[in-house]
């Protein structure tokens, strides 16, 4: 990797961790495998969302022509929400893509997926399933993201409703994950999610 990019990354680094935002909230960077290029991020889920209490790990890559080209950046904690893959974690965000300026930092992009968990786009969707629940059924879509958070990110949130209905669909020999991903895109209707699983 360039040594402009290394420096740059390991002010970057001290920053975070030294930066009051970051101390005052449990938000965390570290290496892995103490390469500079390859990075774990920690956020937590803000208060009056339904992330709140949440803990959500992004996998951090650093490319080589850094900071002139921002990270490649995705939630590996399973995550409900319009602006991020339910599959895959990759994330819909401006800053990631076309406005990325090589002012911004790590720091930066930690605290602006704080305020995308709690300011969802859901007209610029990266899960369209997601997006159509958070505008056409909000409680339901609340109901899902608390759920996720609490089973994917040891959130305070329960549900027992939404276990009976997985617990269902596991009797009839689906796979947990598979059964909250069709209850959730169904919008927790267990007729039709078994329909999708099963037929």
């Amino acid at each position: 990797m360039a040594n402009m990019a290394v420096a740059r990354i390991k002010r970057e680094y001290i920053e975070v961790m030294r930066s009051e935002e970051i101390t005052q909230s449990p938000m965390k960077l570290e290496l892995i495998n103490d390469n500079w290029t390859e990075l774990r991020g920690q956020i937590v889920g803000p208060p009056d969302t339904p992330y709140e209490g949440g803990t959500f790990i992004l996998e951090i890559k650093v490319p080589e022509t850094y900071p002139f080209n921002p990270p490649k950046i995705r939630f590996v904690t399973r995550i409900w929400h319009p602006n991020i893959s339910s599959a895959t974690g990759a994330i819909c965000l401006d800053i990631l893509k076309d406005n990325w300026a090589a002012s911004m930092s790590l720091r930066t992009v930690l605290l602006s997926l704080q305020v995308l968990l709690a300011n969802a786009e859901p007209d610029d969707p990266q899960d369209a399933a997601v997006a159509y629940q958070y505008k056409r059924r909000p409680k339901l879509f609340e109901i899902t993201a608390k759920h996720w958070t609490d089973v994917y990110a040891r959130g305070p949130h329960k549900c027992p409703e939404c276990d009976k209905k997985i617990q269902c669909l596991r009797d009839m020999g689906c796979n947990e994950n598979d059964a909250r991903v069709a209850l959730s895109k169904e919008n927790w209707d267990l007729e039709k999610a078994s329909q999708h699983l099963f037929s």
